[in-house]
C-alpha cells in the first residue's frame, strides 16, 4: 500500500482484522481525545473536534469503505497556536486499511500537513500520539489512551 498524497504519514501493522481496524477508526470519541460532536460513521456526515483553547476543526466523512478506507475533508478549522488559524481547512485526513501477511496495516496520512506548514511540528507530534498511541491501543486492547496535553 503506497500513498502518493503529500502530507504527514505513519503506518503500522496489527493482528486485528480490517473490519476491526475500521470500527476503531470510526470510534473517534475513544481515541481522538477532546470534544467530538456529530456522527463519524457515515459518508456525508460532519463532526467537530474541539480541544479548547488550542484546536477546533470540522470534518466531513467523504469516503467510507469498511475494511479499506476512511477519508475526512476538513471543512473548517481554527488553530490558536499558529499565525494562520485556518491551516487545516481544505486538508484531507485518510485512513487506509489493508490486509497483510501478519494482520492488517493501517496507514494514516494527513494530506496537506507538510513540514513547511506552521503547525507541522505540533500537529505531527499530536497525530503520532493519537494514531500510533491512542488509536493503536484502541485497536489492540479496546481502550484508547488519554490525552497527554
Amino acid at each position: 500500500m503506497v500513498s502518493t498524497e503529500r502530507g504527514y504519514s505513519t503506518s503500522y501493522v496489527v493482528h486485528q482484522s480490517p473490519e476491526e481496524v475500521t470500527a476503531a477508526v470510526l470510534d473517534v470519541r475513544n481515541w481522538w481525545t477532546g470534544q467530538i460532536d456529530g456522527p463519524t460513521d457515515e459518508v456525508g456526515a460532519e463532526f467537530t473536534y474541539r480541544h479548547p483553547p488550542q484546536h477546533y476543526s470540522r470534518q466531513r466523512v467523504v469516503e467510507l469503505e469498511p475494511g479499506h478506507r476512511v477519508v475526512w475533508r476538513v471543512t473548517d478549522s481554527r488553530l490558536a497556536f499558529v499565525s494562520e488559524p485556518a491551516e487545516w481547512t481544505g486538508s484531507t485526513i485518510m485512513f487506509e486499511i489493508a490486509p497483510v501477511a501478519d494482520g492488517t496495516e493501517l496507514r494514516f496520512t494527513h494530506v496537506g500537513l507538510v513540514p513547511d506548514v506552521e503547525c507541522y511540528d505540533a500537529c505531527s507530534t499530536a497525530w503520532l500520539h493519537y494514531v500510533n498511541g491512542s488509536l493503536h491501543s484502541l485497536i489492540t486492547t479496546g481502550t484508547g489512551l488519554p490525552d497527554p496535553w
